[in-house]
């Protein structure tokens, strides 16, 4: 199964695209990397070149590895050049359907009938991609996580036409790579990582919104208290603002009353141009480094808060079949390096001991955020309420 792909051909050398063909290329493959101008390429080449330094110097290769993986990568801005004789092409080209479409149009009339056709979108719709082709069995999403050199979770997706076969070269190839897949059953809007984050974003933004906690409170308290690498402010500065907003508003769109986003909070900075890392400032000040955050506000945020909206959402992926609990806390923590997953916690916790917290947090505030899964509501009447009673999300 493997053998059918050795040639592959990425659109878009942007952040993610240069790192996906830097991962085939380490791994064997012969990669095409295609972008619109000479310029980008050049700077993607660059950034390749120094990625490949910084695993020789951490002694995580060999220099003629570094250099044989260089060899294979081939800029091209020529679409015939670039996926004319290519097995998979990966798009990675920024969130815009109308753009992904169009490329998905252009890319199937010139790759071989043969090629599977994957994008790394982060959260639009797959099968409408695929339905831009004439092909759309063949279009999966393969939504890596960034960067890609570094992070090991592969989202793969199945479009409402894609095949199985398709599904199963993808995950194949995943592993191949060295990656973890997971997959995501259906074509459902945020897919698995970003739905729960978004909730957990969402409660945050509101905690804050509301003055219940200062921002690095929240931060410090998810970080010192909860164990998470970073607090969700300080995450989605990392992410990206525009990134997390577009999101927000993808999922809003998707699942309505139940991601009401937090506009007031992340909006105003979009519109400044404080995008978080990247542009030197978002939430926090990122222009002298990472930002500081005090150990002394540890206990400001109620750290259960975010846990009983993971959960939640959790169990809506599970109820609607879109994953099923081991995808969801592998996704969480490979993705997002959180401590353990949703599904975990919850049975380590007790599932009844979450829908307290959810109802107590929706009698509070009324909204559809904290209002218990239906799912959940079912275990509670099986008494399934994770390890003290034998079953939860896992039987134990």
């Amino acid at each position: 199964m493997l053998d059918e792909v050795r040639k592959v051909a990425v659109i878009g050398a942007g952040m993610m695209g240069h790192g996906i063909a830097q991962v085939f290329a380490m791994r064997g493959y012969e990669v095409n990397l295609l972008d619109i101008s000479e310029d980008i390429l050049r700077k993607a080449m660059q950034n390749i070149e120094w990625s490949l330094g910084k695993f020789v110097e951490k002694k995580r290769i060999r220099r003629e590895d570094a250099d044989a993986a260089l060899s294979r990568i081939k800029p091209t801005i020529s679409y015939e050049a670039g996926v004319g004789n290519v097995d998979l092409v990966i798009e990675a080209v920024p969130e815009k359907m109308d753009l992904k479409k169009k490329i998905f149009s252009t890319v199937d009339k010139i790759a071989p009938p043969h090629a599977i056709l994957v994008s790394n979108t982060s959260t639009l719709s797959i099968s409408e991609m695929g339905e831009a082709t004439s092909r759309p069995d063949k279009v999966a999403g393969m939504h890596w996580f960034n960067p890609p050199q570094l992070m090991n979770l592969i989202e793969v997706v199945k479009g409402d036409k894609t095949s199985q076969e398709t599904i199963d070269k993808i995950i194949a190839l995943s592993k191949a790579l060295g990656k973890t897949p997971i997959l995501c059953k259906k074509d459902a809007r945020g897919f698995i990582v970003n739905r729960v984050l978004g909730q957990v974003f969402n409660e945050a933004f509101w905690a804050y919104h509301r003055g219940e906690a200062s921002m690095e409170g929240i931060d410090a308290s998810i970080k010192y208290t909860g164990g998470f690498p970073m607090g969700w402010f300080e995450l989605c500065d990392f992410v990206g603002l525009d990134i997390a907003y577009e999101v927000g508003n993808v999922l809003y769109q998707a699942y309505g009353e139940r991601f009401k986003p937090c506009s007031e909070v992340i909006e105003p900075l979009v519109k400044q141009g404080k995008l978080g890392q990247k542009a030197g400032g978002g939430f926090y000040d990122w222009s002298k480094g990472r930002p500081r955050i005090r150990f002394e506000l540890s206990d400001e945020y109620d750290v259960e808060r975010s846990w009983a909206v993971a959960v939640n959402e959790a169990a809506w992926l599970i109820q609607e079949d879109v994953a099923d609990p081991e995808s969801i806390d592998t996704g969480m923590k490979l993705g997002t390096a959180w401590p353990m997953g949703p599904c975990e916690y919850a049975d380590k916790k007790g599932i009844d001991i979450v829908i307290q917290k959810l109802e107590e947090l929706y009698k509070r505030f009324g909204m559809e955020m904290y209002s218990p899964c239906p799912l959940l509501k079912e275990y509670l009447t099986n008494r399934w309420l994770g390890k003290k009673t034998g079953r939860g999300f896992y039987q134990y």
